[in-house]
């Protein structure tokens, strides 16, 4: 049926346009049709590129300076149980211990700028992970049983989706680890426990609203902002560019909130945890 109604379009066309005209017309007509057969409409994804792949640059040493565990308030709404491709998954809300042994991987450029499970911005440079179910955020000591290297990394982000392997490393932990070389590695995992101090304060975090080069127009804004929802704010400066932040705030479940008041104004607003 589509095709003799396209048939008769195209007799029509023929009277009516020019060649040039009428092949452009049919290529269009060819795709609509195609598009409706198949009942797939093209979908744009969140991320600037298809496919993964490492920067240009390597980390600095800065950027790959040891983390110190330090007691961090767990996530309100990382730390859900969910569903990935039709697989459930139970996340492990306060395990007394835990070790494992897999196949490691590594995340880097594609996903970098973008939001982890938990609101963060990802930085593929610094030392965090993706795990399937433990808390976030979590430190978790790896070691690469290839080469004996082993770093501590920070959790706060889910994944990899694949049955084989354990850890997603961010690029800046990979590196570390002697992983980039072959893509993935042997690895021991293991939990390290923090205990909450007795005259914990909570954690400090803060939601970065943007970051702009016009000082002037970040402060007024941020200024309004702040007002509005009565919390604290910080203009944090770095050669030209502005950044508006809302804190410090003493928990990542506060951090949290706020960003989901900030996010219509904001679609951007992510945490950060210092």
């Amino acid at each position: 049926m589509a095709s003799s109604w396209l048939s008769k379009h195209i007799e029509s066309l023929i009277v009516d346009m020019n060649i040039k005209q009428w092949v452009q017309r049919v290529a269009a007509l060819s795709l609509v049709l195609t598009i409706g057969a198949c009942g797939v409409i093209p979908s744009q994804s969140r991320y600037g590129i298809e496919q993964d792949h490492a920067p240009k640059r390597l980390p600095t040493t800065q950027e790959l300076t040891p983390l110190v565990p330090v007691y961090l308030e767990p996530s309100h709404w990382a730390n859900n149980d969910y569903q990935v491709k039709g697989v459930k998954y139970q996340v492990v809300k306060n395990p007394p211990q835990y070790k494992a042994l897999g196949i490691a991987s590594w995340y880097g450029k594609k996903f970098h700028g973008h939001e982890t499970s938990n609101g963060e911005v990802f930085n593929m440079y610094g030392l965090s992970a993706a795990h399937k179910t433990l808390p976030i955020p979590s430190f978790v000591k790896v070691t690469n049983l290839d080469n004996g290297l082993n770093t501590i990394v920070r959790v706060n982000d889910r994944g990899p989706f694949h049955p084989d392997r354990i850890i997603d490393l961010s690029y800046g932990a990979a590196y570390k680890l002697g992983v980039l070389k072959h893509g993935t590695a042997r690895v021991s995992i293991e939990l390290i426990k923090v205990k909450r101090p007795e005259n914990h304060r909570g954690t400090n975090c803060f939601v970065q609203l943007a970051a702009t080069s016009n000082h002037q127009k970040a402060n007024s804004d941020l200024k309004a902002v702040a007002a509005q929802l009565s919390h604290p704010y910080l203009i944090e400066s770095q050669s030209s560019i502005h950044r508006m932040l809302l804190g410090p705030l003493t928990s990542l479940i506060q951090c949290e909130a706020l960003v989901k008041k900030v996010k219509y104004n904001y679609p951007k607003a992510f945490i950060k945890v210092k």
